[in-house]
Formats: C-alpha cells, structure tokens, sequence
C-alpha cells in the first residue's frame, strides 16, 4: 500500500514540531550553559577583585571586609548583609552592605553576644556549625529574637550565614540577607564560603603583618634604647626620657611616668606627654606612697599592678585624684624596676579611656622595664668605677707623696687635705695635729679669708662639746649635720660662732688619727650647706686619716731606722745566711719523706747524718701487697676512672706506711712495696709489718665493698718475708729514692701473688717471730714461682 497525502502531510508536521522542541530545548539549554559561564566568570571576576583588594589594602581589613561583602551580595543575589568579626567573647559588627543607615547605627552601638535561644544563630555559629540557612525568618524559631526583628522590619525573608574559621578557631561570621522567600542555593552557598575563606586569609595576613610590624616596631624601640644607654654611660636621664617615649608608643598609652625608688619614696625621675595639670602634681616631693596605691601594691612585691578604671575604685588619694581629674586617666598599669628582688621604682603608663592593656603590652613594658634597670646598673657599675678609679688615683697620688717625702710632713698632709675635699664634695677644710690638750693647724685649704683671719689672730681651744673635744674623748668619727643647730653654738662659744658666722660652715665631718690608742690629730671637712656626707664619703676620709697616720709613723721612724742601719745589714746578713741553711734543711726533709716515715726523716736531717741512706747490706722485713682483679678492671675501665680509683687506694693505704714507721720502697699501680728495720733499725720489724698489712687490709676491705657495689670485682692480698738485703739510695741529683734489692722482696712479691682474696701469707721466719701477737694458719709447703723450691708458709 502506499501513502495518502494526508497522512504524508502529517507526518511532516509531525517531524517539524519535533524539531522545533529540539531546538527550543537545545537554546534552553544554551542559555543555560551561557547563565552558568556568566555566572562563573562574575564570580572569577569576583574573587579576582577581592584578592586585589586584599593584595592593595596589607593590613587595612576595612576595604577587604567591604569588597568581599559587596561581591558576595551581588553574586549571590541578595539585597544586603553584614560582616561579623569575633574575640572570643562578643561578636563586633565591622562591614554592612545596603543596610539602612538608622539600622547601622543602631547595629554599631552594641555588641553581639552569643546568648542561647536569644541569638540562636550567633550561638550556633560559636558551638560549631559552619553553615545556617533560613529560607524564611518569619518562622516560630526566630520570634523574638531581637536581631532578626530588627531585619524583619527592614524587609529580610531568606538569609544565609557562614561561619569564618582558621582551622578550628572562630574568627567571624558573614551574613547575607534576600527581601523575598527565596533560599540560597547550593552553588550560592559554596560561593559564600569561598568568600568567607578570603576573608580568612585577609585577616590572618593582617594577623601575621600587623605581629610583625609590631615586633618590629619593638625590636626598633629596644635598639634605639639600648643606643642611648649605649651613648650615654652613667647619664640616665636620655635613657629613661627614651625608655618612656618608647613605652608609650609601643604600648597605645596616653602619657606615662618613671620612678625611682629610694626604700622610703618614689621619684618620678622622667613624665612622657603628661598633662600640665598631672605634672604640677607631681612636681611635689616627696611624693606620697598612699595605701593601696600601684606604687605600695610593688613594694608589697606584686609582679604589676593594672586597673581597668581608676575612676571607678571606692577609695581614692589625693594622688589618684590628681591622676583621675588633671590626667584624665583611666586605665592604669604599673611595672616593677627590680634588681632581683630589690625594688629600684616603675613605670606607669595610663590610658584616657577604660582599655586593658594586653598581656603582650605588659611583656612589653616589662622589658623596657628589665632595660631601666640594665641601664641603672650599668650608671650605678660606671659612677662606682669612676668614684673608685677617682680614689684610687687619689690615694696612689698620696702615697707618691709620702714616698717622695720622707720626713717632710707639710707636702703629705697638703696632699690629703685636697683629695679628701675633692672626693667628699667639701667647701673648705683643715688638718691638726695634737698638742697637748688642744691641736695646732697643721694644714689648710680653701678657708675663707675671714675665718683665716680670725684663726690667725685666735688660738684655737678645744671648747666642750666642741669637734676637738669629742675627738679627745675618743670618738673616731663625727658628723654634724647642721653645727648651727648644736648647743655649742647656742651656747655663744666664739670659735664655733666664727667657723658658723664668718667661715659659713654647716655640715661637718671629723676623722681621728690615731695610733693604737693616742689621738694625733684630726682632718676636717665642711660643707657650707645642710648635706650630710654619704657613708663611703666617711670611710673614704677614714682611708685618708690612715694615710696621715702612715705618713707621720712613717716620720718618726724615719730617724731611729737611719740610726740602726748598719745593725739591721748586719742583722739581714745574719737573717740570710740561716735562712740559707733552713732552705737547705728543708729540701734534705723533703727528699727523705719521699721514701721514709716523716718522723725518721726528720731525725736523719736532725742528726745530720746521711750516711745511713748509703749502700749497705741489711736484714729487713718486706710486705708486698696489691689487688685481685685489678687488671681485668683496667681493661674495661676508661683511664680516668682507673686515676681516680689508684688515688682513693692509695689515700686510705699511704698514710698507715707512715703510722708504722715503715720505708716506702714503691706505689706501681695497684702494687705496694714497704720494708722495716732500715735505714733506721727498729726492735720489731716483723710485728710492725704484719700490724701494718692488717690495718691495710681492713681499709682496702672498705673500699672494696664500696667498689663492689659499682660493679668491680676486686680483692686484696699481701704478702710478708723476711731475710737480707742490699739497701741505698738510687736515681740522679734531681731526683732520687731510696731502694731494697734482694730475694726478700721477690719472695714478699710471690707471696702476695698467691695470696686470695682477704690472705696476708707470710714468711716461716716472719711467722716465727709474730706467732705470740697474731692468730696464725699454717698452709704447709707452697711450692712459689720464680723460685721453683718448696717453702712453708703460713697465713693470718
């Protein structure tokens, strides 16, 4: 069958209408691929814009905060939002965008806390969740909420909120709003988070930028001090002036003070910017240390003192109120300056409005706090120098004196008078020397022209309760603080009227010379001002009055010491030749205690006679003695350890060798050879050799008990015998001993090696001749190296 027309007709249409779907599906579909690329490139351009923004704005997060907030709005679509940063306790509005400017306002004046069911959103955001929508903020969760009515009024429907976080730490939150139902899509939201995460890094680079700067900015601060103190050694004054400048700046303090401390007051030695009125205060001294000030909170010994508002506290001074009303401060911290635990004074720095200063603000001030007192030690190191180096120089210029006049008293105790005045800071002064009941001038200076005159035309008379009579009456030392302010001049006594009235003495300061007992003068200084002299000023015119002391002993032995001149060569000579032969006597007790008992050695030099120390042939009783294991301990052990074990063994042996009055032969490590009856013969060799090995064994014993505790197995042995020697000194001039050579000593030596651990085996002859005063145990025959022959021995 074929076709109709009108169903060929049909179809075609049929077919046309299809493809018009097609096409009008493919557009659609073009027009949303095209959407998407528009949308994409805007948020491209978007976030290109903000890392601009962020690229040219280091540090200033205001335009950021601004720009990401406008390109979130726009790409997102909503009408307008805000920009939330977060402190840890409250929220802070920072950036708003097409927000009504009364609403602004009235955002900007408080503070958005996280308070449950009252905030629930910002509450959500600090517990944790990243992201909050709300298709609707009509719904029943926000009624009453005050924020989202304020919002509601103002046209909000749908918005979105997304958290800002550095890793787990909360650092803000965004907020975008829509005046209609309409909620963010997922792209949206994704897109806002992304916005979020620029604002992340915009805030953590001005983090990082602003901690640099600021530790730059600090770094800076402490170089340019450490300069001035630098620059100005033992001036503190640009020091503390630079300390306080920098305090301030680095700090955001209004204006500040330095103090110092004298143990009773505070000083305020530098004012950074203070305000006129403050400073007239504090322009009184001495200022007042109230109770419960910052200043007696230091003394106390708190580490600082900071109050948030000084205008708030329930007590207040006359200080505090001066601070309060012509500071105008608020905020107030002060910061010890403490040379361990002494109190030299502070720094206060204030705030005009109630601002706590931050934890890295105080590390801050007590650095340059820690850099005060650096500089104080160092003005207090120099000036003590200087004074020192001053007195010093002073003396030694005396001293050159005395040395290039002897006998000639007038040019020393010229000398003295002028330095004395020089370094106690003195107006005038005079040196008198006694006679008889009173003192005659021996030297002046600097005494004005009418006290000169009435002293030339007046004797001078030691009148009661004068300075002269009070040294008379032993008094060492006397300081007047105010001689118009003591009896003697009420009293109308005319010289202390002329010294007072004609000379304008007021401050006085007396040091005795004296010898043993007998008063030979005095040194006066006078100051014509009410100033006591400080304590080093009068030890240091104690120092002077020696010197004169010294100088005029020096003169009066001057005369007997050139009268028995010869006699005392002559007595030198003498001096000489028996110290000659002392030294010599000494080196020959020397010699010998190296190898003999002290008390032998001093009776062989005492005798003089040496010849005992000559080659001879002799009986003699050897011990030989040393430890088991000592050589597997030295294979193992660092040399150092093996030094300091020889010396602990031989300190506890050594000494019982001289106890005994035996000669040491040798220490050769561990091994110890002694011999009695020579060079000086005794009554008991044997008994005293074996006493002696007995007495070394239980020291040794200690010792090894102790060793063994650490892990070293060792043990002691010895060995005695007895029978002829060849005996003498050997060596060269400059070093020599005293030695036994014989089959005695090898077989002291076989014996001690066969003796175990605690044995002390013994000769039969020694044996024979201690058996009445040691417990002895016969071994029988041992059969001994070296010697291949069969002795018998015994053991105690």
């Amino acid at each position: 069958m074929s076709a109709t027309p009108d169903s060929t007709s049909a179809d075609a249409e049929q077919l046309i209408a299809d493809l018009r779907r097609h096409l009008a599906e493919r557009e659609a579909e073009l027009a949303e691929c095209k959407a998407e690329r528009d949308a994409a490139r805007d948020q491209q351009a978007a976030t290109a814009e903000v890392l601009q923004v962020i690229n040219s704005s280091p540090g200033d997060l205001v335009p950021v905060f601004d720009a990401i907030l406008e390109k979130a709005t726009r790409v997102c679509e909503a009408v307008f939002g805000m920009l939330l940063t977060w402190d840890g306790e409250r929220f802070h509005w920072v950036a708003f965008r097409g927000l009504p400017t009364e609403l602004v306002e009235a955002l900007q004046q408080q503070l958005l806390t996280p308070v449950g069911d009252r905030r629930p959103v910002a509450d959500r955001i600090v517990r944790g969740e990243m992201v909050i929508s709300m298709p609707d903020l009509r719904e029943a969760e926000h009624r009453g909420v005050p924020v989202a009515q304020a919002f509601l009024r103002h046209g909000a429907r749908s918005c979105v909120t997304v958290a800002l976080r550095k890793e787990e730490r909360l650092l803000g939150l965004i907020t975008i709003y829509r005046e209609e139902v309409r909620p963010f899509t997922d792209k949206q939201i994704a897109l806002l988070q992304n916005f979020a995460g620029q604002a992340v890094i915009a805030m953590e680079n001005a983090r990082l930028l602003t901690e640099t700067r600021e530790a730059l900015d600090q770094q800076t601060a402490t170089a340019e001090v450490l300069q001035v103190i630098n620059f100005s050694p033992g001036d503190l004054a640009p020091v503390f002036d630079a300390i306080l400048d920098k305090a301030i700046d680095v700090c955001g303090a209004a204006f500040g003070t330095l103090w110092t401390y004298d143990g009773e007051h505070f000083d305020p030695v530098a004012l950074g910017r203070v305000p006129p009125a403050f400073a007239g205060y504090l322009s009184q001294k001495p200022f007042p240390t109230e109770p419960g000030s910052t200043h007696e909170r230091l003394i106390r010994g708190e580490r600082f003192v900071q109050i948030e508002d000084v205008a708030a506290e329930t007590v207040i001074g006359p200080a505090r109120q001066a601070l309060v009303e012509g500071g105008g401060a608020r905020t107030v911290i002060n910061v010890p300056l403490r040379k361990d635990d002494r109190l030299l004074g502070s720094i206060t720095a204030f705030r005009q409005e109630v601002r706590l200063f931050t934890d890295k603000q105080i590390a801050l001030l007590q650095n340059f706090a820690a850099q005060a007192v650096i500089a104080m030690e160092n003005a207090r190191l120099i000036n003590e120098t200087r004074e020192a180096l001053e007195q010093q120089t002073a003396t030694a210029e005396v001293l050159q004196v005395i040395n290039s006049s002897p006998g000639d008293l007038a040019p020393v105790f010229d000398a003295i008078l002028e330095k004395a005045m020089h370094l106690c800071g003195a107006a005038f002064g005079e040196f008198r020397a006694r006679d008889g009941d009173s003192f005659r001038s021996a030297a002046t200076r600097g005494v004005p022209a009418a006290f000169a005159e009435y002293r030339r035309d007046n004797a001078f008379v030691a009148e009661p309760g004068s300075l002269g009579a009070r040294i008379l009456a032993g008094e060492q030392v006397v300081h007047v603080l105010d001689l118009k302010d003591e009896d003697v001049y009420r009293a109308g006594y005319r010289n202390r009227r002329a010294l007072v009235d004609l000379g304008g003495a007021r401050t006085a300061l007396v040091a005795s010379l004296r010898k043993d007992d007998t008063v030979l003068g005095f040194i006066i200084v006078y100051r014509q001002e009410v100033r006591p002299f400080t304590d080093k000023q009068i030890a240091l015119l104690q120092n002077f009055a020696d010197q004169a002391v010294i100088a005029m002993e020096n003169a009066r032995l001057l005369g007997e010491l050139r009268q028995r001149t010869d006699e005392v060569a002559e007595l030198n000579r003498g001096l000489e030749a028996r110290v000659a032969e002392q030294v010599d006597e000494l080196g020959r007790v020397g010699r010998l205690k190296r190898f003999l008992a002290p008390q032998l050695a001093e009776l062989i030099v005492s005798q003089g006679d040496e010849k005992i120390l000559e080659s001879h042939r002799r009986e003699i009783v050897v011990v030989f003695c040393d430890l088991r294991g000592y050589t597997a301990f030295t294979e193992t052990a660092e040399p150092e350890e093996v030094l300091e074990f020889l010396r602990e063994y031989h300190g506890a042996l050594g000494p019982l060798v001289s106890q005994f009055e035996g000669t040491l032969d040798q220490f050769s490590g561990d091994g110890i050879m002694v011999f009695f009856n020579d060079p000086v013969p005794c009554p008991d060799p044997a008994e005293r050799a074996v006493k002696m090995a007995m007495a070394m064994r239980e020291e040794a014993g200690k010792l090894i008990a102790t060793w063994r505790r650490d892990g070293c197995e060792l043990g002691f042995g010895a060995g005695i015998a007895q029978g002829y020697a060849t005996l003498g000194q050997i060596g060269f001039s400059e070093r020599s001993g005293y030695t036994a050579i014989g089959t005695v000593c090898n077989l002291a030596a076989r014996l001690c090696a066969e003796a175990k651990d605690g044995q002390i085996l013994i000769s039969s002859r020694v044996a024979r001749a201690v058996e009445t005063v040691a417990i002895l145990e016969d071994l029988g025959n041992l059969e001994l190296r070296v010697f291949a022959v069969r002795s018998r021995h015994s053991t105690l």
